[in-house]
């Protein structure tokens, strides 16, 4: 308790954090890797509490791609159900068989074209009800291709921010003491300026026999950069004035702690601001290290490399 007070009275003590003060509501990290929100919302119904939208745009293409293909091929299937159910004999042009699995078959591949509005004109709809149900499915072939097409442009043109982060921080000497130290780096040919990251600690303590969640400000060596073209390590000294202060390589396995990073930047592609963040946990710190160099000179000399492959790459060292 005597290093929690003196973490109390002389950190930077953060409110407004948007996180809890009762320890004992939260499970795991706060943040997750990935810089989504380690929580899960319940108390009202999946269509209330899920933007379609936005899921759709934000999960993997393999995924995107999986959806739309399910969709046309049971769409496909459910309306060749109803054109068989009304009569195979009301879709003119369509070859007779005894196999209702042709003629099924021949009806699937009718709605496709009908969904697609290609029409080739080998078959076509006789009746009022056969030509009814076709007419109903190109309209919501139109309807479904342009939500389609909107979401793909949606994907493609959306703003995102191409950056890692190493996969651990660490605890590193620097100027005569020690800081913590992580880095990041962007991976695609995007040019971003004005890069400014926000880090706070947030902490599990023990106060008047209750957990609560405490929160710091830490300050950075430079919190603000003008270009951000190569790799980037943010270093926090960690001084008499910093929370971490103190701590020893047994506390980062037995504190609840976690560092979460809001990172911020202009992409002159997009012209807008794009953000991302992400957090270490305590035991994703590692006490005594120091990162490689991420860059060199070019065989030519002409240009710098930065090799992304060494990220995530440090040397152990020994710090007191």
């Amino acid at each position: 308790m005597v290093l929690f007070d003196r973490l109390n009275l002389k950190a930077k003590f953060l409110i407004n954090t948007g996180f809890g003060a009762s320890a004992s509501s939260y499970g795991g990290r706060f943040i997750n890797k990935d810089g989504s929100a380690n929580a899960v919302k319940k108390g009202v119904g999946i269509l209330d509490r899920i933007s379609w939208y936005h899921t759709m745009l934000d999960m993997s293409s393999w995924k995107f791609l999986s959806i739309l293909l399910l969709f046309y091929i049971s769409i496909n299937f459910v309306f060749a159900l109803l054109y068989f159910g009304i009569g195979i004999e009301n879709l003119n042009g369509i070859q007779t068989t005894d196999d209702e699995w042709i003629q099924f078959g021949q009806a699937y591949f009718f709605s496709a074209q009908t969904f697609t509005t290609v029409g080739y004109g080998h078959i076509s709809p006789t009746g009022f009800y056969t030509s009814a149900l076709s007419s109903a499915e190109a309209l919501i072939g139109l309807l479904s291709f342009a939500i389609a097409t909107g979401l793909f442009f949606g994907r493609f043109s959306k703003p995102a921010i191409f950056l890692k982060f190493s996969h651990h921080a660490i605890i590193a000497p620097f100027n005569d003491g020690k800081a913590l130290m992580f880095r990041l780096a962007p991976y695609k040919n995007t040019n971003y300026i004005d890069a400014e990251v926000n880090v706070t600690l947030g902490m599990r303590i023990e106060e008047n026999g209750v957990m609560t969640n405490k929160f710091f400000t830490l300050d950075l060596e430079y919190q603000k950069i003008n270009s951000l073209a190569m790799s980037w390590t943010l270093v926090h000294p960690i001084t008499n004035e910093s929370p971490l202060f103190g701590l020893v390589a047994s506390d980062y396995t037995s504190i609840s702690g976690e560092i979460i990073i809001i990172v911020k930047t202009f992409d002159d592609m997009f012209s807008t601001t794009v953000a991302t963040r992400t957090s270490y946990t305590f035991d994703e710190i590692v006490y005594g290290a120091k990162f490689m160099p991420m860059y060199s000179q070019s065989e030519n000399h002409r240009s710098t490399v930065l090799d992304l492959g060494l990220l995530n790459s440090f040397d152990k060292v020994v710090i007191d």
